[in-house]
């Protein structure tokens, strides 16, 4: 997602970089806006639904998608695509807001269950936990999509390559 940069002597890791960001902008009119247009322009595929994120913390985060004929199918539903890329980034963000500076992420599966067209405004939602990582583990992250009313609409299972860095 982001790189890793060195200031002043110090590692300083994708996850707290965009910690970092987040804390100096949520808080303020626009803040999650901007975060969320700043990601979109790190991550352009990610970028073409237009997340809004609500909340980051370690081990968690929160992304809405609003419906708009850009995301729609045929059927006047968010499009399955759309909804998976919600859960894929909501996944990734809760597990990069956690990483440890000497790790770093590689998707290697990405599954999703669609239960129920998806209409208006959408919320995806992870908690996730990390191994410790001495060196290569695949682990797995799972991010429920809910309509603005509840109900559970996708489920995206992703599994990542954790590894240190070299």
């Amino acid at each position: 997602m982001l790189k890793s940069d060195v200031r002043k002597g110090e590692t300083v890791s994708a996850a707290g970089r965009l910690v970092s960001l987040w804390d100096q902008l949520h808080g303020k009119p626009l803040g999650r806006w901007l975060f969320s247009r700043i990601i979109s322009i790190a991550i352009p595929y990610t970028g073409t639904v237009r997340p809004l994120v609500r909340e980051v913390r370690s081990g968690y985060a929160r992304v809405e998608l609003h419906e708009r004929r850009r995301v729609r199918n045929h059927l006047h539903s968010i499009h399955a695509i759309a909804l998976a890329n919600v859960g894929e980034f909501t996944g990734g963000l809760a597990m990069t807001a956690t990483l440890p500076p000497n790790v770093r992420s590689i998707l290697l599966k990405l599954e999703v269950e669609f239960l129920k067209k998806a209409r208006g405004r959408v919320i995806a939602e992870c908690s996730c936990t990390v191994p410790v990582v001495s060196g290569p583990v695949d682990h797995v992250v799972r991010t429920s999509v809910r309509s603005a009313a509840g109900e559970e609409v996708a489920r995206v299972t992703a599994t990542w390559r954790l590894d240190v860095s070299q």
